[in-house]
């Protein structure tokens, strides 16, 4: 069985921003080959997992969805050897500075991000949070040099190394969301040696973070009979709204709201309070911001469910995450399939 630290690790460590996510995949396809009956890839390059089940054909089939895709950065102008930066994906800006990266240009280049001096700002920027237009990022070589090994339009990555704190948790850049491909491995070695009559798609999926292309394709393509989404959502600090995060170490989060099929959420439920797993309601009266986005509308619409690992610092190179949460979200998405049975369908009404 897969070590979730380690493997967590060289997950994160791993290039992998929106549609740039071929430096990850291979990570995931060695630790999923050996619990999978087959390993395939989307045209758009979301890998699929599948483990068939033990019903009589045809069998009902659910999707588990984790985006393996990060955010990140891309050079949007080259100046005098320095490189002008735009986002890919949403990122907390204000902790940019000081940030170690990799320039994925005709080579990998490590680089830093940079901002111009306090003293050279307009008075419009200074005393706030550095805009991205004052950042630059400098790999330390001679203009001619940058130029012959970077172009406009190439990926950077965040490039820390990850630090476990104490108490079982982890900090790094792309928790989000490799802290969930690391709980759908889990989930899939826990299935491995568990009879399920329903088949089952595991989908790493690609592009979450700017498009949802990963989520809409795979499920056209597999078309499946229900979809669950794990993703990471927002963990509390003292400084954040108890209404809007959820404590880290105390169990996932099930969201619920329009996205939210209301028989498998009182299903899941009931699987969580069996196996004694703690659960925290994250109500959501409007897109999840998660692949059930785009599952929830392929072809007639797949009945979904979202599950959450609290996150905190998201959208930064300085998330921080509990292992447990990723162990007990893999635990409970399996637990909930090894349940599903020939009839689960035909119980599966909207009553809200």
């Amino acid at each position: 069985m897969t070590e979730i630290l380690p493997f967590l690790k060289d997950l994160i460590s791993a290039p992998g921003i929106s549609g740039y996510e071929l430096g990850v995949r291979p990570l995931i396809e060695k630790a999923w080959e050996p619990v999978t009956d087959k390993l395939s890839v989307s045209r758009l390059g979301s890998l699929h997992g599948f483990q068939q089940g033990t019903g009589p054909e045809p069998r009902p089939s659910i999707l588990v969805a984790a985006h393996m895709d990060a955010i990140g950065l891309m050079v949007n102008a080259i100046i005098d050897g320095f490189l002008r930066i735009t986002t890919i994906g949403g990122i907390d800006t204000r902790v940019l500075p000081g940030q170690m990266v990799t320039v994925h240009g005709y080579q990998d280049l490590p680089g830093m991000i940079v901002p111009t001096p306090a003293r050279l700002l307009p008075s419009s920027a200074q005393g706030i949070a550095m805009p991205l237009e004052y950042l630059l990022v400098d790999v330390g070589l001679l203009p001619e040099e940058v130029n012959s090994l970077v172009r406009v339009g190439d990926p950077i990555s965040f490039a820390q190394p990850p630090i476990e704190t104490a108490g079982e948790t982890l900090v790094g850049h792309t928790l989000d969301d490799r802290a969930a491909i690391a709980s759908l491995t889990h989930c899939l070695e826990i299935l491995h040696s568990r009879p399920h009559v329903w088949d089952v798609w595991a989908v790493a999926t690609v592009q979450e973070e700017v498009t949802t292309a990963g989520a809409f394709t795979s499920a056209f393509q597999l078309h499946p009979s229900l979809a669950v989404s794990i993703d990471v959502t927002f963990g509390s600090d003292p400084n954040s709204p108890s209404h809007l995060t959820f404590p880290m170490g105390k169990g996932p989060t099930l969201m619920w709201g329009p996205i939210v099929h209301p028989f498998l959420y009182k299903t899941i439920n009931q699987v969580a309070e069996k196996l004694e797993i703690p659960l925290s309601l994250e109500p959501t009266p409007h897109y999840s911001a998660t692949d059930s986005d785009a599952m929830l509308v392929v072809a007639e619409g797949i009945p979904n469910l979202v599950i959450g690992i609290p996150l905190r610092y998201m959208h930064t190179p300085v998330e921080m995450i509990a292992l447990k949460d990723i162990t007990r979200a893999g635990r409970l998405v399996a637990e909930f399939i090894a349940q599903l049975d020939e009839e689960f369908m035909d119980k599966l009404t909207w009553e809200d």
